[in-house]
């Protein structure tokens, strides 16, 4: 609690009624957390939530003893929140640019989003910030980290995922408490998303899970593919709108590409048999290329690195402290 109120004291010059939303969501978050191991005893836990809660604590265990990931109070309680996400993150960026309209906050730096506890707060952000001309994006989010300023329960609205992404999850926003660069969201989330996939893949291994390794390396080719076309769209877009057309030309150029990556991804899902999953779909705009990015932006850099070190967990984090500058 004296953690909570000294952080909404550090953000009140921020914005009033978006740092007093963030520390009510906060406390309540807090308020539901319960040890899991009360959870497990209880005779009304289901065996469903019981079976997902002991995987979370097999993969808590793993994260500290093979992923040198930090051994605190992290995800050793649970938190039902009764909805699907916990969170609801709102991207903005100009019309004609790439680059995400950003917030600075003392604790987490500056960051290319801003998170509400409330859908609807989301929604009338996002309606404030169009009507200004930016584009935006609203994108539900069921887990986030707190970076150890507090201790993250798990939550159920991480319990909609599958083994493979929970455990992914865990390592991932765990990876963000081993290093966190202030002001520079591409290279935290890919830093983190290295780890995740690291420690996926290694976590299958221990487990013998052959057919579950497949089909993991599988879809992350498959998104990386994905990913390049979005790569390509956004240099291509970059040069349009650092071009000397009117604004009209630009706007109008600018739908037919978006709409031609939209076509392009829906092809590939398709050859690949991923049909009616296309996240690429529907109207894009900048600020949902900006969300997209925000996770693997800098990825090829990070694999690069851990090729680098040949697999070593220790020595990639060293490295990327280094690179990092600290």
């Amino acid at each position: 609690m004296v953690r909570l109120i000294l952080i909404v004291v550090l953000l009140l010059p921020l914005g009033g009624c978006y740092v007093m939303q963030a520390a009510k969501g906060q406390l309540e978050l807090n308020s539901k957390r319960e040890p899991i191991e009360d959870v497990l005893q209880d005779e009304d836990t289901s065996p469903e939530l019981a079976a997902r809660l002991r995987l979370v604590q097999e993969a808590r265990k793993y994260s500290v003893d093979e992923l040198g990931l930090p051994d605190n109070k992290s995800y050793h309680t649970y938190a039902d929140i009764q909805r699907d996400f916990v969170v609801w993150n709102v991207f903005a960026a100009p019309e004609f640019s790439m680059q995400p309209k950003t917030s600075c906050f003392p604790v987490a730096g500056c960051v290319a989003y801003r998170g509400y506890f409330s859908k609807d707060g989301a929604i009338r952000e996002s309606e404030r910030l169009a009507a200004k001309g930016f584009d935006v994006a609203v994108g539900g989010v069921a887990a986030y980290s707190t970076l150890g300023k507090f201790n993250d329960p798990v939550l159920s609205s991480m319990m909609n995922w599958d083994d493979v992404r929970l455990v992914g999850v865990l390592f991932h926003e765990l990876a963000h408490q081993v290093l966190y660069v202030k002001g520079d969201s591409g290279f935290n989330e890919s830093f983190a998303t290295a780890v995740e996939e690291l420690g996926v893949q290694r976590w299958l291994e221990s487990r013998g899970q052959e057919d579950e390794i497949a089909a993991y390396l599988e879809a992350r080719q498959l998104r990386q593919d994905l990913m390049s076309l979005v790569a390509v769209a956004r240099v291509e877009l970059t040069d349009l709108y650092s071009s000397d057309f009117s604004d009209g030309e630009k706007r109008r150029q600018k739908r037919i590409r978006l709409d031609a990556l939209a076509k392009d991804a829906a092809e590939l899902l398709e050859r690949n048999g991923r049909n009616g999953v296309n996240w690429l779909s529907g109207e894009l705009n900048n600020a949902r290329l900006v969300s997209l990015t925000l996770y693997e932006g800098q990825l090829p850099e990070f694999r690069a690195l851990l090729e680098q070190c040949e697999q070593d967990i220790e020595c990639f984090y060293d490295k990327s402290r280094a690179l990092a500058g600290r």
